[in-house]
Formats: structure tokens, C-alpha cells, sequence
């Protein structure tokens, strides 16, 4: 029988998978598939871990109960980081994103416009959703023109912050508008104290 002891030492155990790899299969057959998922059929488990060795790949039964059993060429501890990576990136995408809500008037005077922008501006940089309500009263109601244009100009001033991921639409009384942040921004670092005055050129007297 073929032996391949420097190969298989790396994942002796099955402490790392319940898959079967190398010489811990146990079949004397096995249906066999290339590393590039190709068929390359039935062939005796000797021959199988041979193929393995001379292209430095692992034998892993990734279907024991088929008769025969279903083996890949693969490399495993490749396979186990890659498979370990995406299971963190599915949780990742599973929790729960934070959503904000900033409301404002259609006619909100500048002062109170400009610093419930800045609370849109930190939500957005700390990566939340920031839901925008505009809440009309009585007449308003006729102008929905108003909400249209103060939602179109605060969503262009955040523009390098976050895009609109819920275009404006009416909603009852209120008109909404929903603004994500943009996942590849950085947070900007903030210069180091007195980092100005050391690059500056020394003041000279005439």
C-alpha cells in the first residue's frame, strides 16, 4: 500500500475536520474528482492518495455515504481557511444594521437645517443608516415640492458620506428618504497636535 508520511502528517488526527482526509479514508475505492472539480472517475483508494502526492494536493472524502465514497484533490488547509473566512463574513452580513432617523420641517430655518446635518454626517460616518423624515403640517401638505428639495440638497451635501438607498416617497403625512453609508470610506484620521507648527518654516525677522 502507498504510504505518503510527510504529506499526511499536516492533518493527521481529524482534530481539524469530521472529513476523512488522506489515509484516514477508508474505502477501497472511491469516485474521484480533480482539483478543478473535474470527473475522473472510480479508482482504487491507493491509486487515488498516489495522484494526490504527485501534484502536493489532499485526498478528502467530501461524500462518505455514496457508494463508492466521493474524494477530491484539494488543499485542505486552503479549503479550511477559505471555508472559515466565509462563515465570518456570513455572520458578519447577518447582524443587524443600526438605523437612525433624523426628522426636519419643510421649512426648518438654516440654523437647525445645518446641525441636524451634523447629526446625519456622524451617523454616517460611524456607519449606521440614517432615516430622513420630513414631517408636514396643514397646508404643507399641497407642497410636497418642499420635502422633494430639502431631501435632494441634504443627500447631495452628505454625498461623500453615504448614497440614497431608499429614494424620497410619501408615507401618510410624512415624506422618507433612507441614506447608507459608504462601506469602503475610512474614517478620516484626525492631524496630530501641533503637527502644523513643526512642518511650517521658522519665522524669520527682517
Amino acid at each position: 500500500m502507498v504510504t505518503h508520511h510527510v504529506h499526511v502528517s499536516r492533518y493527521q488526527g481529524g482534530h481539524i475536520s469530521d472529513l476523512r482526509v488522506n489515509e484516514q479514508i477508508r474505502a477501497r475505492e472511491v469516485r474521484l474528482v480533480g482539483p478543478q472539480g473535474e470527473q475522473v472517475g472510480i479508482v482504487s483508494l491507493d491509486k487515488a492518495l498516489q495522484l494526490a502526492a504527485d501534484v502536493d494536493l489532499d485526498l478528502v472524502e467530501v461524500a462518505p455515504t455514496a457508494r463508492p465514497p466521493v474524494c477530491k484533490l484539494m488543499d485542505y488547509g486552503k479549503h479550511k481557511y477559505e471555508t472559515a473566512l466565509k462563515a465570518r463574513e456570513a455572520r458578519r452580513n447577518q447582524q443587524q444594521t443600526v438605523i437612525k432617523e433624523m426628522k426636519l420641517r419643510p421649512k426648518i430655518d438654516d440654523h437647525d437645517y445645518e446641525t441636524k446635518k451634523g447629526h446625519v454626517i456622524r451617523f454616517l460616518k460611524a456607519g449606521d443608516k440614517v432615516k430622513i423624515t420630513i414631517m408636514f403640517r396643514g397646508r404643507e401638505q399641497s407642497r410636497p415640492e418642499l420635502g422633494l428639495r430639502l431631501l435632494k440638497k441634504l443627500g447631495d451635501e452628505v454625498a461623500d458620506l453615504g448614497v440614497v438607498e431608499s429614494a424620497p416617497k410619501q408615507d401618510g403625512r410624512n415624506m422618507i428618504m433612507v441614506l447608507a453609508p459608504h462601506r469602503a470610506k475610512q474614517p478620516v484620521a484626525a492631524p496630530r497636535p501641533g503637527k502644523k507648527s513643526d512642518e511650517s518654516e521658522p519665522a524669520t525677522s527682517e
